[in-house]
C-alpha cells in the first residue's frame, strides 16, 4: 500500500518525504487556499515546489467543470513537471476528458467519488486513479469502507488497472481497514501517518529498556 499526504504545506510535505514512507501527495483548491496561495502563477510554482521535494504522483486539481476547460487546465497542469497527476472531477465533462488525457497518457485522479458506479465510469475511462471519500461518507451514516470493497471487487473482476486512492482519511482506523480491503494508495494528512508509530507498549517497553540499561552501567 501507498501512503500519499493530503496537504499543500511544504515542511509536512518534507517531513513526511524524510520519514522514507511518501509515496505522493494530493492536493486541491480549499489546501491551496488554506496555505495562502492564490493565483495561477504561484499556484503553479507551488505544485512545481511540490514536484521538487517528491519522487512522484502529485495530483494537481483542475477548477474547470466544463470539457474545454477541464482539458486546458489538464494540459498546462501536466507541463509543469512529469510527476503531475491531473485531478479531474467526478462529472460527465469530467469523464470526457479522463478518456482525452488517458488517450495521450497523460495521468488522471478522478476525485469526488462516493459511488462504486461512479468509479467504474472513470475505470473505463481509463482514469490512473479514482479517489473515494471515505470520511465523508460516514459523516453522512454510510459505511466508507463498503465503498472501497464494492471498488476492490469490481476493479478485480474485470482487471482494471485503475488504482484506488482512499481519500478523506480521518484516523488510523480508516487507514488499516483500507490496507485490510486491498485500497492501492490512502492519502490523508501528516498527523494520520506518524500516529501509526504510536502504541503504548512500544513507549512503556522503551522506557523499561533504558531504565534497564542505565541499571547496569551506572
Amino acid at each position: 500500500m501507498r501512503f500519499f499526504i493530503d496537504t499543500a504545506n511544504l515542511n509536512e510535505i518534507k517531513e513526511a518525504y524524510e520519514l522514507g514512507v511518501l509515496d505522493g501527495v494530493t492536493t486541491n483548491p480549499s489546501l491551496m487556499a488554506k496555505e495562502g496561495i492564490a493565483g495561477k502563477d504561484k499556484v503553479f510554482s507551488h505544485y512545481k515546489a511540490i514536484c521538487n521535494i517528491v519522487d512522484d504522483n502529485v495530483s494537481a486539481e483542475v477548477i474547470a467543470v466544463d470539457y474545454a476547460g477541464i482539458i486546458k487546465e489538464g494540459e498546462e497542469l501536466a507541463e509543469i513537471d512529469p510527476k503531475i497527476v491531473v485531478k479531474v472531477p467526478m462529472i460527465k465533462d469530467g469523464i470526457r476528458a479522463i478518456k482525452y488525457f488517458s488517450e495521450r497518457e497523460i495521468r488522471t485522479n478522478c476525485t469526488l467519488i462516493f459511488s462504486a458506479g461512479q468509479a467504474l465510469l472513470a475505470a473505463k475511462a481509463g482514469a490512473t486513479f479514482v479517489s473515494p471519500f471515505v470520511g465523508r461518507l460516514d459523516d453522512i451514516s454510510y459505511d466508507g469502507m463498503k465503498l472501497i470493497e464494492q471498488i476492490r471487487i469490481i476493479f478485480d473482476n474485470y482487471g482494471y488497472p485503475t488504482q484506488i486512492l482512499a481519500a478523506s482519511i480521518r484516523h488510523t482506523i480508516h487507514l488499516i481497514k483500507c490496507a485490510e480491503i486491498g485500497a492501492d494508495v490512502a492519502t490523508c494528512p501528516l498527523s494520520v501517518i506518524t500516529s501509526l508509530l504510536k502504541h503504548p507498549l512500544t513507549d512503556s517497553g522503551l522506557a523499561k529498556f533504558l531504565a534497564d540499561h542505565k541499571s547496569v552501567n551506572i
